[in-house]
């Protein structure tokens, strides 16, 4: 019971603090070309590298292609490295083909870079990091996940107020907010809709601290709104996402299953109107973990991953079936 409650507390908590439905920014893609690069070498290393710019984008290309491309500008370079990396125009990305293989293969997607999901992968199944490039080695883990290199991604919709269940990864709380924070999220669950995964869980995303508000000896209550701004689909395309009613009716659903009182239930409120009387005169504090839903603010098209509603995890190299 004393579990219970913590978890109906967190929900309750989680929604009566304001959330605005209105922001829909996404963030903007990097146009510089060393922005650029920074975002390529953050996804595929963790964080951006130092060195000459031509040593950087040399061993970008020698360790995912294996060759360079010398007849090219090295603005030409940058923008092809950043297209094969992040952009679905003409096929599925190296996040996308990644986000795919991942899944497949431990049911989750991480936030960690390509070169710490490859790696854990390759040990996770043979028990040893591989040698080669990404690509040859990232091929190799598509065979593993789907038995071919051919990753059954399929252009998909995701619909205006999908819901999807996620937690809070960077912790809420009052006293240490400021005004223009990011706040870390993910999802808790896998969205599958027709048989084509959306979101996988794990998929990160963010919002943004819009006010803070912190509670006062003369009873002041403490009060954080935030904006959420999206969550990363299946494919590495952000969708924005909403705290519309949906979500609210399904975190209600949740109090009443949990046993939560009418009168609990009408702290909620609607969207829009702050329940700071739920903690008048204490402190905003939600912890890693709190959960909460939220819902896509408008359509999407995506690739989706042809999955089952509970698929079972690749088993490891060698072990029994």
């Amino acid at each position: 019971m004393k579990m219970l409650g913590r978890q109906l507390l967190g929900v309750l908590l989680a929604a009566v603090m304001l959330f605005e439905t209105v922001g829909m920014a996404m963030a903007a893609a990097p146009t510089t070309m060393a922005d650029k690069l920074a975002e390529i070498e953050r996804t595929a290393y963790g964080t951006p590298q130092t060195g000459a710019l031509l040593d950087r984008v040399n061993k970008l290309e020698k360790d995912f292609e294996g060759e360079h491309s010398p007849n090219e500008s090295v603005m030409q370079r940058v923008d092809n490295l950043y297209a094969a990396m992040f952009k679905n125009e003409t096929g599925p990305s190296l996040v996308t083909r990644m986000n795919a293989i991942e899944w497949g293969i431990t049911q989750k997607v991480s936030m960690d870079s390509i070169q710490k999901r490859v790696s854990d992968m390759e040990i996770a199944m043979t028990g040893a990091p591989s040698e080669g490039t990404y690509r040859s080695r990232i091929g190799t883990l598509a065979g593993y996940a789907f038995g071919t290199q051919e990753i059954p991604l399929e252009l998909t919709q995701v619909p205006t107020n999908t819901l999807v269940k996620a937690s809070l990864v960077t912790p809420v709380n009052a006293k240490n907010l400021k005004v223009g924070d990011r706040i870390e999220i993910k999802s808790e669950e896998d969205v599958i809709e027709n048989g084509r995964l959306l979101f996988a869980k794990g998929a990160p995303g963010y919002g943004e601290v819009t006010k803070v508000k912190r509670a006062s000896n003369f009873g002041r209550d403490a009060e954080v709104q935030i904006d959420f701004k999206a969550l990363r689909t299946m494919d590495g395309t952000d969708a924005s996402m909403v705290l519309g009613e949906e979500a609210k009716e399904k975190m209600q659903s949740m109090a009443f299953a949990a046993g939560a009182s009418i009168a609990g239930i009408a702290l909620l409120g609607p969207i829009g109107i702050i329940g700071g009387a739920f903690v008048k005169g204490k402190n905003v504090d939600l912890p890693a973990g709190t959960e909460l839903y939220i819902q896509t603010a408008e359509p999407i098209t995506i690739y989706g991953l042809a999955a089952a509603e509970s698929a079972p995890a690749v088993e490891k190299t060698g072990e029994k079936q």
